[in-house]
């Protein structure tokens, strides 16, 4: 299971979404965000899922990366499903005795499941397709404004890059610490809750010495933060940029359209 984890993890290319700016990458990440929760029907997130399978077939990366993002959340989506279905009510589609299945309960556990599942595949292209520190950057940016009121952005930006780039580092680190533990004749399978618990303490260990290491080795190389520091590469915004951004308005655009207009013309 941790190694199905690819949540965090850059996968080196050439793609037209590789070479995007960071900051338009971050940008249309929070309108493909919105849009998903803006639609309120099977046909305008249907568009949503369009616009994730366009973004990974531009991307040229494979769609079995959507399975190994998504199948981790795989039981909070089943529960969540199944909350759905059982507790929303409207007219019963099945019933007996105390359990009821309404028609709403169904359509909504469907559109929840879309919706959560396409929010895990975008979002999780845009580490697949941007490296940390073009991320580090881009982020950097579009907070400066923040700093007219003392926000430390630069820090802030290092924290949120370490703490997504970390992720496949930790479960990596976490893989082999575990197969080392098995190795010593350490037992983490069996026993209840509280004996499992009590045998991850030799994993947690050594994960906090490696956080560790990672603070010495910045402060070893004198790192004391964004003032005063340059750039070897400058951030510009090109053509391929601006078209994205103009198809995300325009799939914006026509869920909104199809949330006002869509049972109309379904009745039509």
């Amino acid at each position: 299971m941790l190694k199905d984890v690819t949540f965090g993890q850059y996968f080196p290319g050439d793609s037209v979404v590789h070479k995007m700016d960071p900051r338009m990458k971050l940008v249309l990440i929070i309108v493909y965000i919105v849009m998903l929760f803006v639609a309120d029907g099977i046909i305008p997130l249907l568009l949503g899922v369009a616009v994730t399978v366009f973004a990974y077939a531009m991307s040229k990366l494979s769609f079995k990366l959507v399975w190994r993002s998504v199948k981790p959340i795989l039981p909070i989506v089943v529960f969540t499903a199944i909350l759905n279905i059982f507790f929303i009510e409207g007219d019963p589609l099945f019933q007996w005795k105390f359990i009821t299945i309404s028609e709403r309960g169904v359509v909504t556990a469907v559109l929840m499941c879309v919706r959560i599942i396409s929010l895990i595949a975008g979002s999780s292209l845009l580490t697949y397709t941007t490296t940390p520190i073009a991320l580090t950057d881009g982020l950097e940016r579009l907070m400066k404004p923040l700093e007219k009121i003392k926000v430390p952005v630069h820090e802030l930006s290092m924290m949120m890059t370490i703490a997504l780039r970390f992720i496949p580092t930790l479960i990596d680190e976490t893989g082999k610490i575990i197969a080392a533990q098995k190795a010593r004749g350490a037992d983490m399978d069996s026993g209840n809750a509280i004996q499992k618990a009590k045998a991850l303490v030799p994993i947690l260990i050594p994960l906090f010495v490696s956080a560790d290491e990672l603070a010495l080795a910045m402060e070893c190389r004198c790192y004391r933060g964004g003032e005063g520091r340059t750039r070897l590469k400058q951030l510009s915004l090109s053509g391929r940029d601006w078209a994205a951004a103009a198809l995300m308005t325009a799939a914006l655009a026509g869920v909104i359209l199809l949330n006002k207009f869509g049972p109309a013309v379904m009745v039509l």
